[in-house]
């Protein structure tokens, strides 16, 4: 499972595992076809037990990837949740096997539009069929089964993360014995579709895009996937938090300079987040991504009732939204809650009073890291309540 030279793409750039799948069952897509094989990339942390039943499994976001709990082999960032992966924090990797992979569509060495087809030996990029949240999860499912993994003790994930949970938790049940989506929603809305498609539309209207086929070409459509990334960041924030930080400050000058430089602080900052994603992230994964979280709707494939997804579930759920986040609010969490409710199932529900934004579920949030250590130890008391009969 280590990585190897089985693709061109630069597979040394991202250390730890990789394994090649799907190449006597392909894997289907939701799209109508099929690929066959496809790789996926990701990370584990701490051991999996002789029982096989201590695998946790993390769902990231979006502009995520499978280093949850390790520094970025591009950038040298600490991972996205190293708050809460590792010895002693609330995924234990002395109890629990955590597993993180890049999700199918990604650029960090799951297969996606940066990677070969290998019918053409060429990079996808706009060849690249269109895929769903349920196939990112289709294919974590294949990795779960090469791992031998009959069952998860937990599947868990904020935002995108978030869905790819409520999709285990909907299309697998008996393969999840306990989920927690954060700050995400059932379903994207329309405001979330807009902002996706002012994304979209600046990377397509970069002149370096160049119809999806910029690396061939030897260029990267940089302005255009800076842009989308600073219009998104904006939404992953609250007011409070942007005036606390910048408020109407000035960026190293006493004066504005009555042009189009970075006058305020919160422009530079702004602008420091697209150059420095450009560097880590693909314009057409961003394309790919955006659009799989746009068409994701769990209750439409159940006749408009979210609740029906979830009759008879055996699985237990600890939904977690945050105060002053509007990209996914409250409001919309509480609607997976309800739909919980009607389908019966063993839900608990925690808005963690935060000012950060969205981004709350990414940072040092003690009540959080509370709320989800107190539901990961009480199923886990519970699941061996379970195993052992007592």
């Amino acid at each position: 499972m280590n990585l190897n030279t089985v693709d061109p793409y630069g597979p040394e750039a991202f250390p730890g595992h990789r394994v090649r799948l799907g190449a006597e069952d392909p894997l289907p897509l939701d799209c109508g076809v099929s690929l066959s094989p496809f790789s996926v990339a990701y990370q584990t942390y701490g051991r999996l037990n002789a029982d096989r039943d201590n695998a946790v499994l993390v769902c990231h976001a979006l502009t995520g990837d499978q280093f949850a709990g390790e520094s970025h082999p591009l950038t040298g960032k600490t991972g996205w949740w190293e708050f809460l992966i590792g010895p002693g924090r609330p995924l234990d990797t002395n109890r629990y096997f955590v597993i993180c992979p890049n999700i199918l569509g990604g650029c960090m060495g799951t297969t996606g539009p940066r990677e070969v087809n290998p019918a053409t030996g060429r990079r996808w990029g706009l060849d690249f069929p269109v895929i769903t949240i349920a196939d990112m999860v289709r294919a974590q499912v294949r990795l779960i089964d090469h791992l031998g993994i009959d069952r998860l003790f937990m599947v868990l994930g904020g935002s995108m993360g978030g869905m790819q949970v409520l999709e285990w938790a909907a299309g697998y049940p008996e393969r999840v014995f306990a989920a927690v989506p954060i700050a995400t929603a059932a379903h994207h809305s329309a405001q979330n579709i807009a902002f996706h498609e002012v994304g979209r539309q600046a990377i397509l209207a970069d002149p370096d895009w160049r119809g999806g086929d910029y690396e061939s070409l030897g260029v990267v459509p940089h302005r255009g996937l800076a842009v989308a990334r600073m219009a998104a960041h904006i939404t992953y924030l609250s007011e409070i938090a942007l005036t606390r930080k910048f408020g109407r400050r000035l960026q190293d000058r006493q004066n504005v300079t009555f042009g189009f430089d970075a006058d305020f602080q919160v422009e530079s900052y702004l602008r420091h987040q697209g150059s420095t994603f450009v560097d880590r992230f693909d314009a057409n994964s961003y394309l790919f991504i955006t659009r799989a979280m746009d068409y994701f709707d769990l209750a439409g494939r159940h006749g408009g009732v979210l609740a029906d997804a979830f009759r008879d579930t055996p699985v237990r759920f600890c939904v977690i939204s945050f105060s002053s986040d509007w990209l996914y609010p409250t409001v919309e969490n509480r609607r997976i809650v309800h739909a919980l409710n009607a389908a019966a199932a063993n839900v608990s529900f925690a808005e963690i009073d935060s000012d950060k934004g969205h981004d709350a579920f990414l940072l040092d949030e003690p009540q959080f890291h509370r709320v989800l250590a107190g539901f990961i130890e009480g199923s886990a008391e519970r699941l061996d309540f379970l195993d052992t009969g007592r």
